[in-house]
């Protein structure tokens, strides 16, 4: 049996590494957590801000945080009392842009 192209170029993963990206969809597919890396595509914001600019509580900002920090999404540094967030890299903006055009040209 000849091996196709499409056939070699087939990413082969383990059962963890597959649960691994499906966990990531999965917490990616919140529209609250999608609008919260929308925000932050324009740098790092405290949780108030997130709030304001999402339309969510600060408790729910913190709440959505916890996944997206679990996820590696985003990264948390303090300012006296105020939690910053921001995109952990690069790769989450590309990841997130790749998906934002999918939608848009789909």
């Amino acid at each position: 049996m000849e091996l196709t192209d499409q056939t070699k170029n087939f990413l082969q993963l383990d059962d963890l590494q597959a649960q691994h990206v499906a966990e990531l969809f999965s917490v990616l597919g919140d529209s609250s957590r999608v609008k919260i890396i929308a925000a932050l595509l324009n740098g790092s914001m405290n949780v108030q801000a997130l709030a304001d600019t999402v339309g969510i509580s600060p408790s729910g900002i913190s709440h959505h945080m916890r996944s997206l920090r679990q996820m590696h999404l985003v990264r948390s540094h303090k300012q006296g009392r105020q939690v910053f967030y921001s995109l952990e890299d690069q790769h989450v903006e590309e990841l997130f842009q790749r998906g934002v055009d999918h939608v848009m040209h789909g």
